[in-house]
């Protein structure tokens, strides 16, 4: 009972809270109502999924290890049904192998065992800024030299985006031919500014790079101690600086 998957949307107010353990499902909510949200409780992800579908939730919070439907099988559930929720995992487990299975699902954020509660409510509020800012934009489709950016379905072409990687193309197409700062860039996505997370974009923008095709005109530039651009490129501008 030590793994939950956290799926959050802009201006929250009510939660889903899903947990077997029914004394640990009892402290969360407390914590969680403590905090102003508003708490409603299911015991499995089956009943979860049917609460879903009956009505607005704008959190989900939820074990992983339940029976009838795991964690696991609910968010995928969730992503399948074509919904954007931002994710945060938390879990005891710090083997690589649950980590990247945690993000190839579309998590936003991993976090591991033991943890403060409060820097859990810093980091979805964090989510949340970003979401909100996010969805001022009408702007979720792009063509992009005749590839299609669907940040809605997470899906560039054929390929689909993990949570991260679509949030980061998004930020970068609103924001088409401009230069975005790697520090915005980092708050926004990451919540902070750390080495370890300034590491974390460069593989995501390199991982973006290849997914475009180094055919293809549009290009994600590097802006020397500034941070990144999305730029159409042309016969006059075609120098990548890595």
């Amino acid at each position: 009972m030590q793994n939950y998957i956290l799926c959050v949307m802009a201006n929250p107010k009510h939660i889903l809270l899903v947990e077997d353990d029914i004394s640990l499902s009892t402290v969360l909510a407390d914590y969680l109502q403590s905090k102003e949200y508003q708490v409603q409780t299911a015991p499995n992800g089956q009943e979860a999924w049917e609460l879903l579908n009956k009505r607005h939730f704008d959190i989900l919070l939820t074990n992983i290890s339940m029976p009838k439907m795991n964690g696991w099988q609910l968010l995928k559930t969730v992503r399948d049904s074509g919904q954007l929720m931002p994710v945060i995992i938390i879990s005891a487990k710090t083997d690589r192998e649950d980590i990247i299975r945690g993000y190839h699902l579309g998590c936003d954020d991993y976090v591991t065992k033991p943890f403060s509660m409060d820097i859990l409510i810093c980091k979805i509020e964090a989510i949340l800024r970003r979401y909100a800012v996010g969805s001022q934009s009408d702007m979720m489709e792009f063509e992009l030299d005749g590839v299609r950016f669907d940040a809605v379905r997470q899906t560039l072409g054929t390929k689909r985006l993990s949570s991260r990687e679509n949030e980061l193309l998004l930020m970068l197409c609103q924001n088409m031919g401009q230069t975005v700062e790697r520090n915005r860039i980092l708050m926004s996505l990451w919540g902070s500014d750390t080495y370890f997370n300034a590491r974390s974009l460069s593989v995501y923008v390199n991982h973006l790079r290849n997914y475009i095709g180094k055919d293809s005109m549009v290009k994600i530039l590097s802006v020397h101690g500034k941070g990144y651009k999305l730029v159409l490129m042309n016969e006059k501008n075609s120098k990548i600086e890595e």
